[in-house]
């Protein structure tokens, strides 16, 4: 596929990505909103030129459980950088900006990234990874991409952090993509056993 045709199929699937959360943070129902979440992205999927499923695989997510949905205020970090390597972008820097303390799952650590675009960024591997879901970890908020479930609160201080919604990294379908993959600080002890797991086939 020519540079001219791809990028626009990239463009059309960055709107379709947008518009689905923009449908997810006005929706009050979270589980109604997942259900369109799960339904929209595997139609997506399915059929958009710019997928990155592979022929034979097919998405699979769990079923909505609203004891894994919290709406939390980011907590204070120390600094820290990291860099990973992702494809043909080279090092992509982030910066950790924050926290979230979910009680009991534990912590995950919010990096900010520091190129183009700007954005948060919450990747998180839990200790289904290998078995139920992507071994490499999944991702929750990526905003630089429309991945942003929204705030709450009077103040809008809190951020909504719904596992229900972690999702799989493009080189869960296809190993020819490289995607930044959970830190130290962004993996779990525990399970969640939530959110979309590994895909079937391929």
């Amino acid at each position: 596929m020519d540079l001219f045709a791809w990028s626009q199929h990239v463009a059309s699937w960055r709107r379709e990505v947008h518009a689905l959360y923009a449908d997810v943070r006005v929706n009050p129902e979270p589980a109604s909103a997942h259900t369109s979440w799960v339904e929209r992205r595997t139609i997506l999927f399915d059929e958009h030129p710019a997928t990155p499923r592979q022929r034979g695989q097919a998405l699979q997510h769990a079923a909505y459980d609203p004891a894994y949905r919290f709406v939390l205020e980011m907590q204070p970090a120390a600094p820290e950088e990291w860099a990973p390597t992702t494809g043909s972008d080279g090092a992509v820097p982030f910066t950790r900006a924050g926290r979230f303390d979910i009680p009991d799952i534990g912590s995950l650590d919010v990096w900010w990234l520091g190129s183009y675009g700007n954005g948060i960024f919450v990747p998180l591997r839990d200790a289904t990874a290998g078995r139920a879901t992507y071994g490499a970890g999944r991702y929750l908020l990526d905003t630089v991409k429309g991945a942003d479930l929204g705030r709450e609160g009077a103040d809008g201080l809190a951020w909504v952090l719904d596992l229900n919604f972690a999702y799989n990294p493009s080189c869960a379908y296809d190993p020819a993509w490289a995607c930044p993959l959970a830190p130290a600080g962004n993996r779990l002890e525990v399970e969640v056993p939530v959110g979309e797991l590994s895909p079937i086939g391929g």
